[in-house]
């Protein structure tokens, strides 16, 4: 290939470092290792739309980076996705997808219907065969009615009524299941997305802070950022302010020691100090 045909690039992820990393960790370089990550975010369909719900922790391992994190990305003007897995593979996705919607939106004239972003989204996490951590929960409305489904980082999709990722999707996908029904009202949904995140910030200790909501109707997006604070430490969500009276946990042992002070002396700063 000469410079004025240049070889293309092949598609999918690339490995060209792996044998520059290896070469580094025989010669010294402690090797890389992969940080874990945590969210909970979740989504279910009510009789008007979609509800998308994340909370606001953003974690390396086990050190909290953020505590005002905004996990709901904006695609376009009648769809949203929640992103749980890597925060810079998430929000690089959704810009680059975003971008290609609006250009969608300005050739067409007409607004951008769900089924293309999964399509651009699935195409391009297939790609990268999960090497780009991106667990998605998309929702939105469009002229064929109200779509949410569940794309995982390898580029698979699912089609569901309600969908919860991330690691504190355990928690999320029980109060989901037990309390979900068709057709419900849009405050019915609210609350119980709300109660799903709020599942999974108590009982991860990868998600935490607040709820965040986005509410999609036809014509109509709404996002409401710390839409609930779960109650602080000493309660809980069924049970708020919940206290232990004093002589719940019985005391074994106690023990006073009288601590006698013999010399007191008070020594101004300008003073030289002694230490002999």
């Amino acid at each position: 290939m000469t410079a004025l045909l240049p070889e293309l690039p092949r598609p999918g992820f690339n490995f060209e470092n792996y044998h520059r990393n290896e070469y580094l960790n025989q010669n010294g370089l402690m090797k890389m290792k992969a940080t874990s990550t945590g969210t909970t975010i979740a989504g279910c369909q009510f009789k008007d739309g979609v509800i998308i719900g994340a909370d606001q922790r953003a974690t390396a391992g086990t050190t909290i980076v953020e505590k005002d994190c905004e996990k709901i990305h904006d695609l376009a003007p009648n769809m949203v996705f929640g992103g749980a897995g890597t925060a810079a593979d998430t929000d690089k996705v959704s810009k680059m997808i975003k971008s290609q919607l609006e250009l969608h939106r300005l050739n067409s004239g007409k607004e951008v219907p769900v089924c293309v972003a999964i399509t651009k989204i699935t195409q391009h996490l297939f790609r990268y065969q999960g090497h780009k951590g991106c667990a998605l929960v998309l929702g939105g409305v469009d002229k064929f009615g109200k779509k949410l489904v569940q794309i995982a980082p390898h580029g698979s999709v699912d089609p569901l009524p309600f969908t919860s990722m991330g690691s504190g999707s355990l928690a999320a996908i029980s109060v989901l299941e037990n309390g979900y029904k068709e057709d419900m009202e849009e405050e019915e949904a609210a609350a119980l997305i709300r109660d799903a995140i709020t599942a999974g910030i108590e009982n991860d200790l990868a998600s935490g802070s607040s709820v965040d909501l986005c509410i999609i109707k036809k014509g109509s997006k709404k996002v409401i950022r710390t839409y609930y604070t779960p109650p602080s430490v000493g309660g809980s969500a069924k049970f708020p302010g919940m206290k232990f009276k004093p002589g719940t946990t019985p005391i074994l042992e106690s023990k006073t020691i009288k601590i006698e002070i013999e010399d007191e002396r008070v020594q101004k700063i300008s003073e030289p100090m002694d230490t002999a």
